[in-house]
């Protein structure tokens, strides 16, 4: 595997260090970047060791022969190999459809399996994913992310309003955005997820390959009434048929929930018992809080 490109040797040494991994990375010889950049071998030469101080106008000319962004030549601060330039480079010209696709990919085939640095609780309003999500944030001492309030912070309105305003569709653009930035800035963290994220498939898929998942499971009883005494009466207002839709709710998305790595069934359990019953179940799987 190529050697990553080091941080070391300022501007000069980065960039010569950039354009010998990318060329050796897109199998080319000194003597074919020359060809195709009309780039002097000798110069290329000073360039990949660092001491040539070229032109930006010769620099271009190498990129183009790269097939590469002469602003990314000229970043600074990462630590890139060939590949992943290559890789990113590739993902940069896919679509949104395509970028989603490539990650899940990547996530499916790289990650670890039943990856326990995240926890993600799934379930409907009144499992219990607050209260359970929250004691097991601070048990593990990692941050707790309800996604419900990222999703409110990037939209900047409440929820009811972005679903007034642009709908599900809206909505679930919001959704993804939100779970893509909690996993991009955090690498250990409980996510309390919103009770459809379940209906986009692709995006529970992205849930599942990402983190560990723990279904919060309830009786539909207990779900209405637990939303009832935290005050939320929405739930049964101008809703004759209120149960009966919360029953076929579940009952469409028990397959989906159901995907998880684990349940814990909070049915006629007071929350310590199930907190008990959850954090027994993470230890069984090594989910402390130190996985790596």
């Amino acid at each position: 595997m190529t050697a990553p490109v080091q941080k070391s040797g300022g501007l000069l040494g980065d960039l010569g260090r950039k354009v010998r991994a990318l060329r050796a990375g897109r199998g080319m010889t000194r003597k074919m970047l020359a060809a195709d950049s009309n780039v002097s071998t000798r110069y290329l030469a000073q360039l990949e060791h660092g001491k040539g101080n070229i032109s930006i106008g010769l620099l271009q000319r190498v990129a183009q022969a790269l097939r590469t962004e002469l602003a990314d030549l000229l970043r600074t601060g990462n630590d890139f190999t060939a590949e992943q330039v290559l890789i990113n480079e590739l993902v940069q010209r896919l679509d949104h459809d395509g970028q989603h696709r490539a990650l899940q990919l990547l996530y499916q085939n790289f990650s670890a399996n039943n990856d326990c640095r995240r926890i993600a609780l799934v379930g409907m309003r009144g499992a219990g994913k607050t209260s359970l999500g929250s004691r097991l944030a601070k048990h593990l001492d990692v941050p707790f992310v309800q996604l419900v309030t990222e999703i409110e912070r990037i939209g900047g309105m409440p929820v009811a309003e972005i679903l007034s305003l642009s709908g599900q569709d809206g909505y679930r653009r919001l959704e993804e955005k939100a779970l893509f930035e909690v996993l991009a800035r955090l690498e250990k963290c409980v996510i309390e997820t919103g009770g459809s994220i379940v209906a986009e498939t692709s995006l529970f898929n992205v849930l599942l390959t990402s983190c560990y998942v723990v279904w919060i499971k309830a009786l539909p009883e207990e779900h209405m009434q637990r939303v009832i005494d935290q005050g939320d009466m929405r739930p049964i207002q101008n809703n004759d048929d209120a149960m009966a839709a919360l029953r076929r709710i579940l009952e469409v998305r028990e397959p989906f929930y159901d995907q998880a790595h684990a349940t814990v069934d909070t049915a006629d359990r007071a929350v310590e018992e199930s907190f008990q019953q959850l954090t027994t179940l993470l230890a069984k799987e090594s989910c402390n809080g130190d996985s790596t």
